[in-house]
């Protein structure tokens, strides 16, 4: 069994005893969380897809501790202007362990039952729209002078 759950922004596949890094958490270390996002439930071959969420679905986590992810550098440099700048960033992550999920309530099957087709009637053909007549050439506009070549300017 395994869920799609949204936890800090970012969408996550999690399943029971799974540890993953998520984004700092304000819970405190060993402290119980729930989400309450959760977007897809597979329990063995049965899909349940929310729409955007499975209402009475939670994934249950345990927070193991809060660290530092590894160091990015981001270095900038424009050639021949004697710009360079270097920076650094670590990011605040938090460990969390699975401990289980629940579907409380939630609908097992999630397929909509689909109306029987029915049978258009044939449509009779519309009218076909006329066309509008051209715009006549009017004799008062004034004619348009041949395009000068280098050819007819020797």
């Amino acid at each position: 069994m395994y869920a799609i759950v949204e936890i800090a922004g970012q969408q996550f596949k999690v399943s029971k005893d799974q540890k993953v890094f998520v984004h700092r958490l304000a819970n405190e270390e060993s402290s119980k969380v729930s989400f309450d996002k959760v977007l897809l439930l597979d329990d063995n071959g049965t899909i349940t897809i929310g729409a955007p969420a499975i209402e009475g679905a939670s994934v249950e986590a345990k927070v193991l501790q809060h660290l530092k992810g590894e160091k990015v550098i981001v270095f900038k440099k424009k050639r021949r202007k004697g710009y360079k700048k270097k920076n650094g960033h670590r990011q605040a992550l938090t460990q969390i362990v699975i401990e289980g999920i629940s579907v409380t309530g939630a609908k097992k099957a999630a397929k909509k039952e689909t109306a029987p087709a029915v049978e258009a009637a044939p449509a009779e053909e519309a009218p076909k729209k006329a066309k509008a007549p051209k715009a006549e050439k009017s004799e008062d506009a004034a004619p348009k002078a041949p395009k000068k070549t280098k050819k007819s300017e020797e």
